[in-house]
């Protein structure tokens, strides 16, 4: 009975191990990435669509080097090892909007295991306006809106827009050392971001890129009729005035825009709620107690936002799972 017993709980103990390893029956696709920072958003946006059949693993593009980028996850898989079990998942930086016009953008819209951000890169989406003040309550874990998001980065996309279109058309005509993509970051970029009067500091950039506009527009008034003809093809491609901040370059829309606007609403935010435990204590212990669970519960700013994944029902993502479901056949 007692050998039974035992035999049963080693079948049993067996069973439950082998529940515990990967489904080997299951299809492997290997999806090589760009760097660190991208295989968090390309595994999660491809475990949506793993089931008994598949699964992605997201990795960079070399076990053997520390190579990393767009070029390396493209140029070591071109042709023939890019397949239905190997694929790339890059940044569209600006090769999406040069709609084939160099090798690398013709590649990317050609090759159907090819998936791309189609905003300029991931820290677009995670800047998605409508998840910024879910990202400062969690940097702070104060509710209270002190600024509208997504009516900001609509004004400031806007008034970026036109000056936007121009810088494409640079890039596509290839004549970067007179307007390259630095010189339209430096035009597009906040000053310091007043809580109390955030219109402010666009009222500045406005005025900024009203005089390279004027200027543009006197240098290479023969290109104007390309320009319209530019924006309409950029609409098609989903480039609107109001959201073009999703295909500005992304380090730049962090570090210089949304950045400068988060961290004064945050310090705000954090001081209020300091303020209120100061209010409420009923002696020193209880205020100091409190005010350290409050402040050891903190996260940077900078590391909420890299969290952030309030961009999913952005129209953009969802253009990237429906190439995630072409690629698998899904209907």
């Amino acid at each position: 009975m007692g050998k039974r017993l035992t035999d049963n709980l080693s079948s049993l103990y067996i069973g439950a191990a082998n529940s515990l390893k990967p489904k080997r029956t299951r299809k492997k696709i290997v999806a090589y990435v760009e760097s660190y920072d991208d295989v968090s958003f390309w595994r999660s946006l491809l475990a949506e669509f793993e089931d008994d059949t598949r699964y992605f693993e997201v990795m960079l593009p070399s076990r053997d080097t520390l190579a990393k980028g767009k070029k390396t996850v493209l140029m070591n898989h071109l042709g023939k090892q890019l397949g239905e079990n190997m694929i790339a998942c890059v940044d569209s930086d600006y090769d999406y909007l040069l709609q084939g016009r160099t090798q690398t953008s013709r590649y990317m819209l050609e090759c159907p295991f090819v998936l791309q951000t189609y905003a300029y890169a991931i820290e677009n989406y995670h800047c998605y306006a409508e998840g910024l003040h879910e990202v400062c309550v969690m940097a702070t874990l104060n509710d209270r809106q002190i600024i509208d998001f997504p009516a900001f980065m609509k004004l400031y996309s806007e008034i970026a827009y036109p000056l936007f279109v121009w810088s494409v058309w640079f890039y596509r005509n290839k004549h970067l050392s007179e307007f390259s993509l630095l010189d339209f970051c430096a035009f597009v970029r906040l000053e310091q971001v007043s809580t109390r009067h955030p219109e402010t500091s666009l009222q500045i950039m406005e005025k900024r890129v009203r005089r390279k506009l004027k200027e543009l527009e006197h240098r290479h008034a023969h290109a104007l009729g390309e320009i319209e003809s530019l924006k309409e093809e950029l609409k098609e491609l989903g480039v609107y005035p109001e959201n073009t901040y999703m295909f500005i370059q992304g380090h730049h829309i962090m570090d210089n825009v949304v950045m400068r606007l988060l961290l004064p609403v945050c310090t705000i935010l954090r001081r209020e709620r300091e303020e209120q435990i100061q209010r409420l204590a009923l002696h020193e212990m209880q205020l100091q107690n409190e005010l350290t669970s409050y402040q050891r519960s903190l996260l940077g700013v900078d590391v909420v936002i890299r969290k952030n994944t309030n961009y999913k029902n952005s129209p953009l993502y969802k253009k990237i799972q429906k190439d995630v479901k072409k690629l698998l056949k899904i209907s």
